[in-house]
Protein backbone atom coordinates (compact mmCIF):
# COMPACT_ATOMS: atom_id res chain seq x y z
CA UNK A 1 0.00 0.00 0.00
CA UNK A 2 2.56 2.07 0.98
CA UNK A 3 4.67 1.31 -2.54
CA UNK A 4 1.28 2.32 -4.10
CA UNK A 5 1.17 5.61 -2.59
CA UNK A 6 4.54 6.55 -3.05
CA UNK A 7 4.25 5.84 -7.07
CA UNK A 8 0.92 7.60 -7.39
CA UNK A 9 2.95 10.66 -5.03
CA UNK A 10 5.33 10.85 -7.86
CA UNK A 11 3.12 10.29 -10.51
CA UNK A 12 1.98 13.91 -10.79
CA UNK A 13 5.81 15.74 -11.19
CA UNK A 14 6.89 12.85 -13.53
CA UNK A 15 3.77 13.34 -16.18
CA UNK A 16 4.41 17.62 -16.06
CA UNK A 17 8.34 17.06 -16.44
CA UNK A 18 7.36 14.93 -19.10
CA UNK A 19 4.89 17.16 -20.66
CA UNK A 20 7.37 20.11 -20.45
CA UNK A 21 9.67 18.25 -22.27
CA UNK A 22 7.41 17.40 -24.79
CA UNK A 23 5.67 21.49 -24.81
CA UNK A 24 9.64 22.17 -25.62
CA UNK A 25 10.07 20.10 -28.40
CA UNK A 26 7.21 20.14 -29.91
CA UNK A 27 5.56 23.62 -29.00
CA UNK A 28 8.86 26.08 -28.45
CA UNK A 29 6.67 29.14 -28.74
CA UNK A 30 4.50 28.42 -26.10
CA UNK A 31 7.26 26.27 -23.44
CA UNK A 32 9.44 29.81 -23.60
CA UNK A 33 6.63 32.33 -21.62
CA UNK A 34 5.19 29.40 -19.51
CA UNK A 35 8.41 27.78 -18.61
CA UNK A 36 11.22 28.91 -20.44
CA UNK A 37 11.58 32.37 -19.35
CA UNK A 38 10.97 32.36 -15.77
CA UNK A 39 13.35 29.06 -15.51
CA UNK A 40 15.87 31.42 -17.31
CA UNK A 41 15.76 34.74 -15.67
CA UNK A 42 16.10 32.44 -12.58
CA UNK A 43 19.60 31.27 -13.62
CA UNK A 44 20.37 34.88 -14.88
CA UNK A 45 19.91 36.18 -11.38
CA UNK A 46 21.30 33.48 -9.31
CA UNK A 47 24.62 33.32 -11.61
CA UNK A 48 25.26 36.60 -13.34
CA UNK A 49 28.33 37.36 -11.19
CA UNK A 50 30.01 34.14 -11.13
CA UNK A 51 29.26 33.61 -14.83
CA UNK A 52 30.14 36.95 -16.07
CA UNK A 53 33.83 35.82 -14.09
CA UNK A 54 34.34 32.62 -15.52
CA UNK A 55 33.89 34.31 -19.11
CA UNK A 56 36.37 36.88 -17.71
CA UNK A 57 33.90 39.80 -18.31
CA UNK A 58 34.70 41.11 -14.59
CA UNK A 59 37.23 44.06 -13.29
CA UNK A 60 39.02 45.35 -10.76
CA UNK A 61 36.14 47.57 -8.68
CA UNK A 62 37.14 51.53 -8.27
CA UNK A 63 39.39 52.46 -5.84
CA UNK A 64 37.17 54.40 -3.96
CA UNK A 65 34.93 51.27 -3.56
CA UNK A 66 38.19 49.16 -2.49
CA UNK A 67 39.42 51.66 -0.14
CA UNK A 68 35.28 51.77 2.00
CA UNK A 69 35.16 48.16 1.69
CA UNK A 70 38.60 48.10 3.33
CA UNK A 71 37.93 50.60 5.92
CA UNK A 72 34.41 49.20 6.87
CA UNK A 73 34.62 45.36 6.52
CA UNK A 74 37.17 42.66 6.29
CA UNK A 75 35.52 40.90 3.24
CA UNK A 76 37.79 40.32 0.31
CA UNK A 77 37.60 42.67 -2.80
CA UNK A 78 36.20 40.94 -5.73
CA UNK A 79 35.84 41.71 -9.40
CA UNK A 80 32.95 43.48 -10.00
CA UNK A 81 31.03 42.13 -13.93
CA UNK A 82 29.66 45.31 -15.92
CA UNK A 83 26.48 46.89 -14.54
CA UNK A 84 23.25 45.12 -15.56
CA UNK A 85 19.93 46.69 -16.89
CA UNK A 86 16.43 45.77 -16.59
CA UNK A 87 15.73 42.05 -18.23
CA UNK A 88 12.47 42.82 -20.66
CA UNK A 89 10.72 39.40 -21.62
CA UNK A 90 9.88 38.78 -25.21
CA UNK A 91 7.71 35.96 -27.00
CA UNK A 92 10.82 34.73 -28.26
CA UNK A 93 13.68 35.43 -25.65
CA UNK A 94 14.63 38.29 -22.98
CA UNK A 95 16.44 41.28 -23.69
CA UNK A 96 19.06 42.46 -21.32
CA UNK A 97 21.65 46.12 -21.42
CA UNK A 98 25.09 45.89 -19.77
CA UNK A 99 26.93 49.29 -19.16
CA UNK A 100 30.56 47.84 -19.96
CA UNK A 101 33.20 49.24 -17.30
CA UNK A 102 36.34 51.05 -18.63
CA UNK A 103 38.74 48.91 -20.55
CA UNK A 104 36.15 46.74 -22.10
CA UNK A 105 34.64 46.66 -25.44
CA UNK A 106 31.42 44.99 -27.37
CA UNK A 107 33.90 42.38 -28.71
CA UNK A 108 34.54 40.94 -25.22
CA UNK A 109 31.05 40.17 -24.61
CA UNK A 110 30.73 38.81 -28.14
CA UNK A 111 33.60 36.47 -27.41
CA UNK A 112 31.90 35.25 -24.41
CA UNK A 113 28.24 34.52 -25.95
CA UNK A 114 28.37 30.86 -26.47
CA UNK A 115 29.36 30.38 -22.32
CA UNK A 116 26.72 32.83 -21.49
CA UNK A 117 24.43 30.81 -23.49
CA UNK A 118 24.87 27.84 -21.92
CA UNK A 119 25.31 29.07 -18.59
CA UNK A 120 21.93 30.60 -18.89
CA UNK A 121 19.52 27.48 -20.86
CA UNK A 122 18.98 29.68 -23.89
CA UNK A 123 19.27 28.82 -27.15
CA UNK A 124 21.93 31.49 -28.35
CA UNK A 125 22.98 35.30 -27.25
CA UNK A 126 23.26 37.83 -29.68
CA UNK A 127 25.02 41.03 -28.46
CA UNK A 128 24.32 44.24 -30.17
CA UNK A 129 26.03 47.87 -30.02
CA UNK A 130 23.56 50.32 -28.44
CA UNK A 131 26.04 53.28 -27.68
CA UNK A 132 29.20 53.78 -26.27
CA UNK A 133 29.79 51.55 -23.31
CA UNK A 134 26.57 49.83 -23.45
CA UNK A 135 25.60 46.67 -25.49
CA UNK A 136 22.64 44.75 -25.73
CA UNK A 137 22.17 41.58 -24.67
CA UNK A 138 19.33 39.71 -26.96
CA UNK A 139 18.36 36.23 -25.84
CA UNK A 140 16.73 34.04 -27.52
CA UNK A 141 14.96 30.98 -25.85
CA UNK A 142 14.46 28.80 -29.00
CA UNK A 143 15.23 27.90 -32.26
CA UNK A 144 13.14 30.68 -34.14
CA UNK A 145 13.95 29.82 -37.44
CA UNK A 146 12.42 25.89 -37.32
CA UNK A 147 8.82 27.53 -37.30
CA UNK A 148 8.75 31.18 -38.70
CA UNK A 149 6.37 33.39 -37.21
CA UNK A 150 7.48 36.82 -38.30
CA UNK A 151 7.43 39.74 -35.98
CA UNK A 152 3.75 41.64 -34.98
CA UNK A 153 5.30 44.86 -35.00
CA UNK A 154 7.80 45.38 -38.42
CA UNK A 155 8.59 48.64 -39.81
CA UNK A 156 7.85 49.04 -43.93
CA UNK A 157 8.41 52.25 -45.70
CA UNK A 158 8.43 52.80 -49.55
CA UNK A 159 10.87 50.06 -50.78
CA UNK A 160 11.82 48.95 -47.37
CA UNK A 161 9.34 45.69 -46.64
CA UNK A 162 10.33 42.94 -44.45
CA UNK A 163 10.58 39.34 -46.26
CA UNK A 164 12.03 37.04 -43.95
CA UNK A 165 12.90 36.14 -39.77
CA UNK A 166 16.69 36.64 -38.68
CA UNK A 167 17.73 33.96 -36.28
CA UNK A 168 17.64 36.50 -33.91
CA UNK A 169 14.13 36.43 -34.06
CA UNK A 170 13.98 40.63 -35.75
CA UNK A 171 13.12 40.89 -38.97
CA UNK A 172 15.09 41.05 -42.22
CA UNK A 173 13.60 44.14 -43.96
CA UNK A 174 15.40 44.31 -47.64
CA UNK A 175 15.75 48.27 -47.41
CA UNK A 176 16.61 49.42 -51.42
CA UNK A 177 17.73 52.54 -50.73
CA UNK A 178 20.12 51.41 -48.44
CA UNK A 179 21.08 48.83 -50.43
CA UNK A 180 20.27 49.14 -53.46
CA UNK A 181 21.11 45.94 -55.87
CA UNK A 182 21.38 42.64 -54.51
CA UNK A 183 22.32 38.86 -55.50
CA UNK A 184 20.05 36.18 -54.71
CA UNK A 185 21.68 32.28 -55.09
CA UNK A 186 19.94 29.12 -54.32
CA UNK A 187 19.59 25.64 -55.65
CA UNK A 188 16.39 23.92 -56.84
CA UNK A 189 14.34 23.63 -54.08
CA UNK A 190 16.11 25.59 -51.62
CA UNK A 191 13.81 28.44 -51.21
CA UNK A 192 14.95 30.93 -53.26
CA UNK A 193 11.49 31.29 -55.48
CA UNK A 194 10.09 31.59 -51.81
CA UNK A 195 12.08 34.83 -51.05
CA UNK A 196 11.13 36.34 -54.07
CA UNK A 197 7.31 35.43 -53.91
CA UNK A 198 7.58 37.01 -50.10
CA UNK A 199 9.87 40.15 -51.70
CA UNK A 200 7.39 40.72 -54.53
CA UNK A 201 3.91 40.49 -52.68
CA UNK A 202 5.30 43.07 -50.29
CA UNK A 203 6.15 45.54 -53.04
CA UNK A 204 3.17 45.24 -54.68
CA UNK A 205 1.23 47.17 -52.15
CA UNK A 206 3.51 50.06 -52.56
CA UNK A 207 3.92 52.78 -55.45
CA UNK A 208 6.77 51.04 -57.65
CA UNK A 209 7.12 49.57 -61.01
CA UNK A 210 7.67 45.88 -61.02
CA UNK A 211 9.77 44.51 -63.55
CA UNK A 212 10.77 40.81 -64.44
CA UNK A 213 12.85 38.85 -66.54
CA UNK A 214 11.94 35.03 -66.37
CA UNK A 215 14.04 33.14 -69.56
CA UNK A 216 11.68 30.04 -68.21
CA UNK A 217 9.06 30.86 -70.29
CA UNK A 218 7.79 33.22 -67.00
CA UNK A 219 6.59 30.02 -65.14
CA UNK A 220 8.15 31.78 -62.37
CA UNK A 221 6.96 35.71 -62.47
CA UNK A 222 3.99 35.05 -64.96
CA UNK A 223 1.45 34.40 -61.83
CA UNK A 224 2.07 38.08 -60.63
CA UNK A 225 1.82 39.56 -64.42
CA UNK A 226 -1.14 41.45 -63.03
CA UNK A 227 1.41 43.81 -60.97
CA UNK A 228 4.19 43.07 -63.32
CA UNK A 229 4.72 46.45 -65.94
CA UNK A 230 6.97 44.55 -67.88
CA UNK A 231 7.34 40.95 -68.18
CA UNK A 232 10.35 38.88 -70.90
CA UNK A 233 9.73 35.86 -70.48
CA UNK A 234 13.04 34.70 -73.17
CA UNK A 235 16.26 35.91 -74.19
CA UNK A 236 14.34 37.70 -77.44
CA UNK A 237 12.33 39.48 -75.01
CA UNK A 238 15.30 40.82 -72.33
CA UNK A 239 16.99 42.04 -75.78
CA UNK A 240 14.64 44.39 -76.47
CA UNK A 241 13.60 45.08 -73.05
CA UNK A 242 17.03 46.08 -71.26
CA UNK A 243 17.70 48.65 -73.80
CA UNK A 244 13.87 50.20 -72.79
CA UNK A 245 15.27 50.27 -68.93
CA UNK A 246 19.10 51.82 -70.01
CA UNK A 247 17.03 54.76 -72.52
CA UNK A 248 14.53 55.06 -69.30
CA UNK A 249 17.76 55.47 -67.24
CA UNK A 250 19.07 58.31 -69.44
CA UNK A 251 15.91 60.41 -68.88
CA UNK A 252 15.90 60.40 -65.77
CA UNK A 253 19.27 61.72 -65.24
CA UNK A 254 18.34 64.07 -68.44
CA UNK A 255 15.94 65.28 -66.06
CA UNK A 256 17.77 65.62 -63.11
CA UNK A 257 19.98 67.98 -64.91
CA UNK A 258 17.35 70.21 -65.86
CA UNK A 259 15.77 70.56 -62.48
CA UNK A 260 19.56 71.36 -60.70
CA UNK A 261 20.77 73.51 -63.53
CA UNK A 262 23.23 71.25 -65.02
CA UNK A 263 24.49 71.55 -68.40
CA UNK A 264 23.22 68.55 -70.78
CA UNK A 265 26.97 67.62 -71.73
CA UNK A 266 27.76 66.41 -67.79
CA UNK A 267 28.57 62.69 -67.63
CA UNK A 268 26.28 60.61 -65.84
CA UNK A 269 29.10 59.82 -63.33
CA UNK A 270 29.59 63.06 -61.91
CA UNK A 271 26.15 63.48 -60.99
CA UNK A 272 25.59 63.10 -56.88
CA UNK A 273 22.18 63.32 -56.74
CA UNK A 274 19.37 60.91 -58.04
CA UNK A 275 15.67 61.45 -58.07
CA UNK A 276 14.71 61.63 -54.24
CA UNK A 277 15.93 64.78 -54.66
CA UNK A 278 13.16 66.12 -57.16
CA UNK A 279 9.81 67.26 -56.03
CA UNK A 280 7.01 64.72 -55.68
CA UNK A 281 5.37 65.58 -58.34
CA UNK A 282 7.82 65.64 -60.83
CA UNK A 283 9.77 62.43 -59.22
CA UNK A 284 9.49 59.51 -61.71
CA UNK A 285 8.33 55.89 -60.07
CA UNK A 286 10.85 53.93 -58.79
CA UNK A 287 11.57 50.60 -60.58
CA UNK A 288 12.64 46.96 -59.39
CA UNK A 289 14.09 44.46 -62.32
CA UNK A 290 13.68 41.22 -61.19
CA UNK A 291 16.16 38.64 -62.96
CA UNK A 292 15.31 34.73 -62.29
CA UNK A 293 17.81 32.54 -63.68
CA UNK A 294 20.65 34.93 -64.55
CA UNK A 295 22.42 32.42 -66.25
CA UNK A 296 20.06 31.52 -68.76
CA UNK A 297 20.96 35.57 -70.18
CA UNK A 298 24.82 34.21 -70.61
CA UNK A 299 24.25 30.86 -72.09
CA UNK A 300 25.08 31.56 -76.13
CA UNK A 301 25.62 28.60 -78.77
CA UNK A 302 26.15 30.68 -81.76
CA UNK A 303 28.42 33.82 -82.37
CA UNK A 304 25.19 36.11 -83.04
CA UNK A 305 24.20 35.36 -79.90
CA UNK A 306 27.47 35.79 -78.26
CA UNK A 307 27.02 39.10 -79.60
CA UNK A 308 23.69 40.19 -77.73
CA UNK A 309 24.76 38.42 -75.19
CA UNK A 310 27.57 40.89 -74.27
CA UNK A 311 25.28 43.98 -75.10
CA UNK A 312 22.67 42.26 -72.56
CA UNK A 313 25.37 42.22 -70.05
CA UNK A 314 26.65 45.77 -70.30
CA UNK A 315 23.15 46.99 -70.10
CA UNK A 316 22.84 44.82 -66.96
CA UNK A 317 25.97 46.25 -65.64
CA UNK A 318 25.01 50.08 -66.20
CA UNK A 319 21.87 49.65 -64.95
CA UNK A 320 23.96 48.22 -61.81
CA UNK A 321 26.19 51.15 -61.49
CA UNK A 322 24.29 53.97 -62.34
CA UNK A 323 20.81 52.91 -61.81
CA UNK A 324 20.54 53.68 -58.27
CA UNK A 325 20.55 57.13 -58.86
CA UNK A 326 17.87 57.37 -61.50
CA UNK A 327 15.62 54.87 -58.96
CA UNK A 328 16.16 51.52 -61.05
CA UNK A 329 17.05 48.51 -58.49
CA UNK A 330 18.55 45.30 -59.18
CA UNK A 331 16.96 41.88 -57.65
CA UNK A 332 19.65 38.92 -59.01
CA UNK A 333 18.64 35.08 -58.65
CA UNK A 334 20.48 32.41 -59.92
CA UNK A 335 21.56 28.56 -59.49
CA UNK A 336 25.53 29.56 -59.95
CA UNK A 337 27.40 33.10 -60.79
CA UNK A 338 30.78 32.98 -61.65
CA UNK A 339 33.53 33.76 -63.97
CA UNK A 340 32.70 30.64 -65.91
CA UNK A 341 29.46 32.16 -67.19
CA UNK A 342 31.25 34.67 -69.52
CA UNK A 343 32.17 38.08 -69.78
CA UNK A 344 31.01 40.52 -67.31
CA UNK A 345 29.73 38.30 -65.19
CA UNK A 346 32.21 39.20 -62.11
CA UNK A 347 31.89 42.74 -62.99
CA UNK A 348 27.80 42.08 -62.74
CA UNK A 349 28.37 40.37 -59.42
CA UNK A 350 30.98 43.56 -57.49
CA UNK A 351 28.03 45.75 -58.58
CA UNK A 352 25.11 43.89 -56.67
CA UNK A 353 25.91 44.74 -52.80
CA UNK A 354 23.49 42.43 -50.56
CA UNK A 355 23.74 38.76 -50.97
CA UNK A 356 21.29 36.07 -50.45
CA UNK A 357 22.57 32.47 -50.19
CA UNK A 358 20.05 29.83 -49.80
CA UNK A 359 21.31 26.04 -50.23
CA UNK A 360 23.71 25.28 -52.86
CA UNK A 361 25.29 22.51 -54.76
CA UNK A 362 28.95 23.00 -53.67
CA UNK A 363 31.45 25.15 -51.72
CA UNK A 364 32.14 27.15 -54.77
CA UNK A 365 28.86 28.21 -55.46
CA UNK A 366 28.86 29.53 -51.33
CA UNK A 367 32.13 31.33 -52.23
CA UNK A 368 30.46 33.39 -55.28
CA UNK A 369 28.29 35.03 -53.06
CA UNK A 370 29.58 35.37 -49.55
CA UNK A 371 33.15 34.95 -50.14
CA UNK A 372 33.98 38.50 -51.52
CA UNK A 373 32.23 40.09 -48.08
CA UNK A 374 32.09 37.96 -45.68
CA UNK A 375 34.52 34.35 -45.86
CA UNK A 376 33.15 32.76 -42.66
CA UNK A 377 29.68 33.19 -43.85
CA UNK A 378 30.65 30.16 -46.93
CA UNK A 379 31.03 27.67 -44.11
CA UNK A 380 27.40 28.67 -42.74
CA UNK A 381 26.15 28.50 -46.14
CA UNK A 382 27.50 25.07 -47.03
CA UNK A 383 25.96 23.66 -43.44
CA UNK A 384 22.17 24.17 -44.92
CA UNK A 385 19.97 20.92 -45.04
CA UNK A 386 17.90 20.55 -47.86
CA UNK A 387 15.19 20.06 -45.22
CA UNK A 388 15.04 23.24 -44.17
CA UNK A 389 13.62 25.13 -47.37
CA UNK A 390 13.81 28.65 -47.38
CA UNK A 391 16.96 28.62 -44.52
CA UNK A 392 19.42 31.41 -45.80
CA UNK A 393 22.58 33.48 -45.36
CA UNK A 394 22.11 36.74 -46.07
CA UNK A 395 25.15 39.60 -45.92
CA UNK A 396 26.35 42.95 -47.51
CA UNK A 397 29.83 44.49 -48.41
CA UNK A 398 30.15 46.04 -44.74
CA UNK A 399 31.20 42.51 -43.78
CA UNK A 400 28.22 41.53 -41.68
CA UNK A 401 26.19 38.67 -41.93
CA UNK A 402 23.29 36.52 -40.26
CA UNK A 403 20.92 32.93 -41.00
CA UNK A 404 17.55 33.98 -42.11
CA UNK A 405 14.36 31.82 -43.12
CA UNK A 406 11.61 33.23 -45.45
CA UNK A 407 7.63 32.38 -44.25
CA UNK A 408 5.87 30.16 -46.16
CA UNK A 409 3.68 31.67 -48.81
CA UNK A 410 1.86 29.72 -51.54
CA UNK A 411 1.59 31.09 -55.21
CA UNK A 412 -1.80 30.92 -55.33
CA UNK A 413 -2.07 33.64 -52.42
CA UNK A 414 0.78 35.70 -53.53
CA UNK A 415 -0.51 35.92 -57.46
CA UNK A 416 -4.04 36.73 -55.63
CA UNK A 417 -2.39 39.74 -53.64
CA UNK A 418 -0.45 41.09 -57.02
CA UNK A 419 -4.24 40.84 -58.54
CA UNK A 420 -5.74 42.74 -55.49
CA UNK A 421 -3.07 45.12 -56.38
CA UNK A 422 -2.76 45.97 -60.11
CA UNK A 423 -4.30 49.14 -59.54
CA UNK A 424 -0.71 50.41 -57.20
CA UNK A 425 1.54 49.81 -60.82
CA UNK A 426 2.84 53.12 -61.64
CA UNK A 427 2.30 54.22 -65.69
CA UNK A 428 5.93 54.30 -67.29
CA UNK A 429 5.28 54.99 -70.15
CA UNK A 430 8.76 53.44 -71.76
CA UNK A 431 7.54 49.84 -70.26
CA UNK A 432 3.90 50.07 -71.86
CA UNK A 433 4.88 47.82 -74.83
CA UNK A 434 5.97 45.28 -72.53
CA UNK A 435 3.11 45.20 -70.20
CA UNK A 436 2.19 41.68 -69.67
CA UNK A 437 -1.19 40.56 -70.77
CA UNK A 438 -3.62 39.46 -68.43
CA UNK A 439 -6.35 37.05 -69.15
CA UNK A 440 -9.59 38.33 -66.69
CA UNK A 441 -10.33 35.74 -64.03
CA UNK A 442 -14.01 35.00 -63.14
CA UNK A 443 -15.28 35.51 -59.82
CA UNK A 444 -15.64 31.48 -59.19
CA UNK A 445 -11.90 30.68 -60.67
CA UNK A 446 -10.17 33.74 -58.47
CA UNK A 447 -9.57 32.18 -54.86
CA UNK A 448 -10.05 34.30 -51.86
CA UNK A 449 -7.22 36.39 -50.67
CA UNK A 450 -5.63 34.95 -48.04
CA UNK A 451 -2.88 36.58 -45.91
CA UNK A 452 0.45 34.60 -46.43
CA UNK A 453 0.68 32.24 -43.56
CA UNK A 454 3.09 32.56 -40.62
CA UNK A 455 4.87 30.01 -40.31
CA UNK A 456 6.78 27.64 -42.49
CA UNK A 457 7.31 24.43 -40.75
Amino acid sequence: MTDLVTLAELGGPLAATGGAAYARHAYPAAYWPTVGLPVSVARLLASYTSTMDACGLTVAPPRWRTLAIKATTRREVRPVPPRRGLIRPTLTGLRIRLRLAPGQEPADVAASAERLRHAWGVHAVYVRDIKPGVVELRLVGFDVLRKVRMPRRTVGDLLRVPVALREDATAFVRDYRAVPHELVLGATLSGKSMYLRNLLTKLAAQPVALVGIDCKRGVELAPFAARLSALATDSDQAAELLPVLVREMEDRYDLIKVRQGITPGTPDEEITSDIWGLPEKERPAPIVLFVDEVAELFLVATRKEEERRDEMVTQLIRLAQLGRAAGIYLEVCGQRFGAELGKGATMLRAQLTGRVCHRVNDEASAKMALGDIAPEAVYAACAIAAELPGLAVVGDTSGGWSRIRTPYLSLADAAATCRAMAHRAPDVPALTSFRPYVRPVSVEDSGPLVAPQPATE
